[in-house]
């Protein structure tokens, strides 16, 4: 009968948990530096044909609307307001497709939508 050590055989599991804990380290450390990087960044986006310009950056904050004059209608204030949204969306999805695809490049692709 084998004399139970917890199925570890040779004791190895210490050393291996030390490794992985330092890994675990470097990742966090990498993490919180590509975090900050990436809350320095600005993505733009347009509608319209560009009548709308909207630019948020990297904390999903609205940082810049630029509305071409000629897209204010009294008229016709709905459309301008859709446009609008429809950039700071387009905005949101790329500054969510950069954050996912920045983060992927250290997680290799683990724990998806940490920020």
């Amino acid at each position: 009968m084998a004399k139970g050590r917890g199925g570890f055989p040779g004791g190895g599991m210490p050393g291996n948990m030390n490794q992985l804990m330092k890994q675990a380290q470097r990742m966090q450390a990498q993490l919180e530096e590509k975090q900050a990087e990436m809350e320095t960044m600005e993505f733009e986006a347009s509608s319209g044909g560009g009548v709308v310009t909207v630019a948020v950056n990297g904390k999903k904050e609205l940082t810049k609307v630029v509305i071409d004059p000629d897209a204010v209608d009294p008229d016709d204030v709905e459309m301008l307001q859709d446009l609008i949204l429809a950039a700071a969306n387009e905005a949101l999805k790329k500054c969510e497709t950069e954050t996912q695809s920045q983060l992927s490049e250290i997680t290799g692709g683990l724990g998806g939508g940490m920020f």
